[in-house]
């Protein structure tokens, strides 16, 4: 298959590591020009580091995207540096993982911040260039949490919940002038964030990690928690002009784990 992706700018939020890392590695594969946006400038480096591309295909920029004024210069380094941006994926913040008797105004806020604000600022940095050029994708890497209400991923959830929306509603506007946006729910992927997550499962429930693990796998019909890579390569293969009619929809990834429509 011609992804036909090869020499296109392609900018990644939260891709120091995890999903966002995997994503990056492939789209390089391909043969973009990949920037890696991130909080963390250490984290940035090592995952610099460990791609092994050079300069001129790959950037890095530190911010913290929950600010509306940091993602949009951010954003601008890196057009300025290689092209206006080809594809975004939103792959950065994580809301804080707790019981349901641990959340206040707060932590909703704290929440939204992460994982919401984050991409939204992130997609505002580049829909309407996108849209003045007639070209470009926006992937969302959202989670199956804002689909089913876990106990312990509430704020999250409703965070995710609210990208679906402004995935489906972005879609239906911009796709006159040729954009595209697609989400994808992963379910359990091999990341810590996962491990972080089994953590609170195995607190708020009194089990043991090996056991929260056991009957996380347990609810999982194809056995295992997927790879970083697995939903990496359907990112590219979304971001790619073989999926072109493809928009408006948030894709499930979870090997069946909620069995919904």
């Amino acid at each position: 298959m011609q992804t036909n992706l090869s020499g296109r700018t392609v900018i990644v939020t939260g891709g120091s590591k995890g999903i966002g890392l995997a994503c990056a590695r492939l789209f390089l594969d391909e043969g973009c020009k990949v920037a890696l946006i991130a909080r963390d400038p250490k984290g940035l480096q090592q995952a610099r580091d460990s791609l092994g591309a050079g300069p001129d295909r790959l950037a890095i920029q530190a911010a913290d995207l929950s600010v509306p004024a940091a993602s949009a210069a951010a954003i601008a380094a890196v057009e300025d540096r290689f092209a206006p941006a080809d594809v975004l994926v939103n792959s950065a913040g994580a809301a804080k993982r707790c019981g349901p008797d641990e959340l206040s105004s707060a932590a909703y806020r704290a929440a939204m911040d992460a994982k919401y604000f984050s991409y939204v600022n992130a997609i505002d940095a580049v829909v309407k260039g996108m849209a003045a050029r007639g070209r470009g994708v926006i992937l969302n890497i959202i989670g199956s949490g804002g689909k089913t209400a876990l106990p312990y991923h509430i704020a999250g959830g409703a965070a995710n919940a609210a990208l679906m929306l402004v995935t489906a509603g972005l879609a239906a506007y911009y796709a006159p002038r040729g954009v595209r946006v697609v989400g994808i729910n992963p379910g359990r992927t091999l990341t810590a964030r996962t491990e972080e997550s089994l953590a609170v499962d195995a607190r708020i429930q009194g089990i043991g990690f090996e056991e929260a693990t056991r009957r996380a796998l347990h609810g999982i019909p194809l056995g295992r928690f997927a790879r970083p890579e697995e939903i990496a390569t359907a990112a590219v293969f979304l971001a790619s002009d073989a999926a072109s009619y493809i928009t408006g929809c948030t894709i499930p990834m979870d090997g069946a784990a909620s069995p919904v429509i």
